[in-house]
């Protein structure tokens, strides 16, 4: 039968949409555990090798990062050619978005703090504000060669002591010298510019010039000096899962639209990147510190991540090492930061020192193809427009979704339609598989339903094609609301933070593939989704025969595997799914009161008047293969 071989396909692919769900839940499961045993068996082969080096780490980190702390313990490699500074000492500058914390230790940034972002606490006040890398394993290093006498020795910059200058407080910005003095008169400068226009477009910029005084005679021979940048994030979030999942490494080659990543481990990544880097980012779920060269490219660059266990307060650690090349003539470079949230319309706007732009805003992760147009041009400029005028976010995602809704309602009622037209037609395609019950009149079935869907003016794709054009959409939002930081922290309800989950019981244990808590948002949207499958399927019952295992796989096993999917995603894109069920059903209803069936039938048999004996182009060119397959059947045979 023509309904039973789309039921059977029907079927056969919810049955592989589950297998691969669960399989991949299983190989997941799997994963994380001999992760977690692999972890387990090193942490337990280091205990004792972290015991006896306690104190020399402690010491270790005196010389290196905790002078910081405590200045009067710090420690410089000695180079003759060198004079290091007294003693390593702290500078705060701050705008209305950063506070930057630099050490005179390497002249280098250890700690950027976003004055407008907390951290996630949960079942306390936010007052914590996001710190962008951890100051203990903040480690930035120009590295390059001099001469002494019949050698070259190598600079490191990490391990001096920078001189201070007095900091440059000028209209709209502030400048931070830090000076590291050769013996001959020559030096080497780290120029930072902090920006306070009260935009957030340039102030969560930082612009950095190394520059080289006269030194180039003692310079040796070398095509590059070298640049490494290492870091560890913070969790900030309070799914350790789902901010993992969101953070990795990105980069973007000159000249190019997309950009590179290292994807998502839970374990560790690296790659050796032979050609032109213009920007590394080292990517948070939110939040992102990026290191854009300005005068010239990386020629090359090496970056890799490491994840750091669950529990830890940390996420990843991310390491770049770099090259920026060097000739006689170069007298300084033009580097640039990017310290701060991951917000489409901010970065956006970034772009170089010619006005191009940087691309950086496709970190943010917006779906495949069509989506992320959809999620561009659409979603986005919605969402930022209402914002300006609606300050609840739980008021403004009911507003996406009905404008969402009714720029779909045309493809909704064409949907319902094509249902109305198909119970209308029911007695008919009945006959035709009364007529040809035998699997060798399978052709003549076809050709005899082709036949009856042009009479009837029925398109076999018009009740699949508005589900599919609907799919860009439905990915936009599924990757939009996980990725939009304007939610993160707004409250609504009993959901306290929409960016996240809105547990109201935190369970004891942990359910396999569920969790450890429940998602009222989403046990909602699972209650709904569940009433309007059964409404669905009642509708199509009666204008198409169903098989058995198709009831439950569309009423009970697709709820079930999104309440267990979505227990842990964002509470508000289970929201966005709660309305969008309720409202598509409130269509349905109001589409079927105003739809007649009697007059869809009168109108199918008047068009089936018209139309008899009258064959389209498409039923021509079907019947023709029909024909031939057939031919070639009968000739098989012989």
């Amino acid at each position: 039968m023509e309904s039973n071989n789309t039921n059977k396909q029907s079927i056969i692919g919810f049955i592989i949409i589950g297998v691969i769900f669960f399989a991949y839940m299983l190989y997941n499961n799997y994963q994380m555990e001999k992760y977690n045993e692999q972890l387990a068996l090193e942490q337990n082969v280091e205990s004792v090798a972290t015991q006896m080096s306690e104190q020399i780490a402690s010491e270790q980190n005196a010389t290196a990062q905790a002078e910081v702390n405590n200045p009067q313990v710090a420690q410089v490699e000695v180079n003759p050619l060198i004079i290091d500074g007294a003693e390593a000492e702290q500078i705060v500058v701050e705008n209305d978005y950063l506070a930057l914390t630099f050490s005179t230790l390497g002249g280098q940034i250890v700690d950027a703090t976003l004055k407008q972002h907390t951290k996630y606490a949960p079942k306390e006040e936010r007052n914590e504000l996001v710190k962008l890398f951890d100051p203990l394993s903040a480690n930035f290093d120009i590295s390059f060669f001099v001469k002494e006498e019949l050698k070259n020795v190598k600079v490191e910059t990490i391990n001096h002591i920078f001189t201070p200058q007095p900091i440059e407080k000028l209209e709209g910005k502030q400048i931070v010298t830090f000076r590291l003095p050769f013996r001959g008169g020559e030096s080497l400068d780290f120029v930072y510019t902090i920006f306070d226009n009260k935009d957030e477009v340039t102030d969560y910029m930082v612009n950095f010039d190394i520059r080289f005084n006269s030194l180039a005679p003692i310079m040796a021979n070398q095509s590059s000096i070298g640049i490494e940048w290492s870091n560890r994030s913070f969790q900030n979030e309070r799914s350790y899962k789902n901010e993992n999942m969101y953070t990795s490494l990105y980069y973007h080659h000159p000249n190019q639209t997309g950009i590179e990543d290292l994807g998502i481990s839970e374990g560790n990544k690296s790659k050796n990147i032979s050609s032109s880097v213009d920007w590394v980012a080292f990517k948070q779920q939110y939040f992102t510190s990026a290191i854009i060269p300005q005068s010239v490219d990386f020629t090359y660059a090496d970056v890799a991540y490491q994840t750091v266990p669950a529990k830890s307060g940390f996420i990843k650690e991310y390491s770049l090492e770099a090259a920026l090349p060097y000739n006689p003539q170069t007298e300084q470079y033009n580097i640039s930061f990017y310290l701060g949230p991951n917000k489409f319309p901010v970065l956006k706007k970034l772009t170089d020192k010619d006005g191009n732009p940087l691309s950086l805003e496709r970190i943010i992760p917006l779906g495949w193809i069509f989506s992320t147009y959809v999620s561009r041009w659409v979603v986005i400029p919605l969402f930022t427009f209402l914002s300006k005028y609606i300050e609840s976010f739980g008021l403004i995602i009911l507003i996406l979704t009905l404008l969402i809704k009714l720029i779909i309602s045309p493809l909704t009622y064409k949907s319902y339609l094509s249902t109305a037209k198909m119970r209308a037609i029911r007695p008919e395609l009945e006959a035709i598989n009364a007529k040809y019950p035998r699997q060798e009149d399978a052709m003549k079935k076809q050709q005899a339903t082709m036949e009856l869907y042009n009479k009837a003016g029925i398109s076999p794709m018009s009740g699949c094609l508005p589900m599919l054009i609907q799919m860009p959409i439905l990915i936009a939002m599924f990757r939009f609301f996980p990725a939009s930081i304007e939610l993160r922290g707004k409250s609504f309800l009993w959901s306290d933070d929409l960016s996240s989950y809105d547990s109201i019981v935190d369970l004891p244990f942990n359910i396999p593939f569920y969790g450890d808590h429940i998602s009222l948002f989403c046990l909602l949207m699972t209650v709904v989704m569940f009433a309007y499958s059964y409404m669905n399927y009642k509708q199509t019952a009666t204008s198409q025969p169903q098989m058995p295992g198709m009831k439950f796989m569309t009423v009970y096993m697709m709820p079930m595997m999104l309440l267990f999917w979505f227990n842990d995603y964002s509470s508000g894109l289970c929201y966005y799914y709660l309305l969008s069920n309720i409202i598509t059903m409130i269509m349905m209803l109001g589409i079927r009161y105003l739809v007649d069936d009697d007059k869809v039938r009168a109108s199918i048999n008047t068009k089936m008047a018209n139309t008899k004996g009258k064959k389209s182009r498409f039923q021509q060119r079907y019947e023709e293969l029909m024909r031939q397959q057939e031919l070639a059947a009968k000739q098989g045979k012989r």
